[in-house]
């Protein structure tokens, strides 16, 4: 590890995971090199300043009865009844959508919580399922039912049309996965703060770990309101073009910013392994290293959201939904054992009603990412690793 600012030039990119003392140091050199970087303009356009309920500290809440929505057992009956009127439907799950998972008094409110999740806090969860009482299968309807009335987009989580992931620690039973694990959501390890594509992140909790795995999320315009009235040098570095690594796709990498300013709101899309690499999914050597302004700018963006973020306590039979664009999100590393292992299902929604304006530049993406038709969507009941179309693993 460096103990000076000259030591520091020789490192020459980024970990995955980010190193505070790296961060201060790298930052310090940067302003002792051209100490007018904090009087740099805004991009055109830029706010000075972002507002809304969406904008919070984690401090600002006080009690999770705040954001947990409580099914009482009227509404986990309709909940029940939901799931035998769709089977006896005998659809494909891909038809699961509201009219086919009637929650009467429930939906509603739901739906409610989903105009939270677009105009209010962008978060809440929902407690909590049975989960003993069901098969994964019945599971799954449920989780997907629920959703359904949250949002009816549904996006395609890898290249082989799957809608929902499983979330947890496949180190052991994918050992010998062709192209091995290169996602930390695959391992117990630390996942740092990023966004997912999408608008919303649904996450179901089978099963929690027997310790760790806490979930943390902090909001996007906190992060931004900090940064533009401290380091306006890095906003314009967010800002500008990025080279991403694909890891094998096709193109082997894509080219955007990672910051968005719509609508009056400011949207941060990004993971930070694709500039770092992570396990043996390496950043490819024919794509650009990392500068260093790029450098201090995704660890800002890191510890500033650690500094300001809420800690979730995800309890077995829980949903979590977030608002993806506007909320960053990460989990403590955590261990298993032979009584409890973490295990989540995850959906990527999208409310046509309610959404935001998605940004020009990533309209490609969530056009294919919510293209599948119902009868090509895929719902795998066990854990697997994601692949691209051709079949690489992501």
């Amino acid at each position: 590890m460096p103990t000076s600012i000259s030591e520091f030039k020789s490192i020459p990119n980024l970990e995955y995971h980010p190193d505070y003392t790296n961060y201060i140091l790298r930052r310090d050199q940067r302003l002792a090199e051209d100490p007018t970087l904090p009087q740099t303009a805004l991009p055109l356009g830029y706010p000075k300043k972002v507002g809304g309920p969406i904008v919070w500290e984690g401090s600002d809440w006080k009690n999770e009865a705040q954001w947990v929505y409580q099914l009482s057992e009227e509404e986990l009956k309709e909940i029940d009844d939901g799931l035998h009127y769709f089977k006896r439907r005998n659809l494909s799950l891909g038809h699961l959508e509201r009219e086919n998972f009637p929650l009467p008094s429930l939906g509603p409110r739901l739906y409610e919580l989903c105009q939270e999740l677009y105009s209010g806090r962008g978060f809440f969860v929902i407690r909590t399922i049975p989960i003993e009482k069901y098969t994964r299968e019945d599971l799954v309807i449920i989780y997907v039912g629920i959703s359904s009335h949250i949002g009816s987009g549904r996006g395609k989580q890898d290249g082989t049309g799957a809608v929902i992931s499983h979330i947890k620690d496949l180190t052991i039973s994918h050992a010998n996965e062709k192209g091995g694990i290169g996602n930390s959501a695959y391992t117990t390890d630390k996942q740092v703060f990023h966004t997912d594509v999408g608008d919303l992140i649904a996450l179901m909790a089978l099963d929690v770990a027997q310790e760790g795995g806490t979930s943390r999320i902090s909001s996007t315009g906190r992060v931004y309101n900090e940064l533009a009235a401290t380091r306006p040098d890095l906003i314009q570095t967010l800002s500008e073009p990025w080279v991403l690594d694909t890891f094998g796709g096709d193109p082997p990498h894509t080219v955007r910013p990672l910051l968005y300013h719509e609508d009056e709101r400011v949207v941060i899309q990004y993971s930070r392994r694709h500039f770092t690499g992570y396990g043996k999914q390496t950043r490819s050597p024919d794509i650009p290293p990392i500068t260093e302004a790029q450098a201090e700018a995704l660890d800002a963006v890191h510890f500033l959201a650690e500094k300001y973020s809420l800690a979730l306590n995800f309890q077995k039979g829980d949903i979590q939904y977030i608002n993806s664009l506007g909320l960053l999100h990460a989990r403590d590393a955590f261990r298993d054992s032979g009584k409890h292992t973490r295990h989540l299902i995850r959906l990527w929604l999208r409310n046509e009603d309610l959404a935001w304006k998605t940004p020009f530049t990533l309209k490609p993406i969530w056009t294919r990412l919510y293209s599948a038709p119902p009868d090509e969507q895929r719902f795998p009941l066990e854990p697997e690793i994601r692949r691209k179309a051709s079949g690489k693993t992501k």
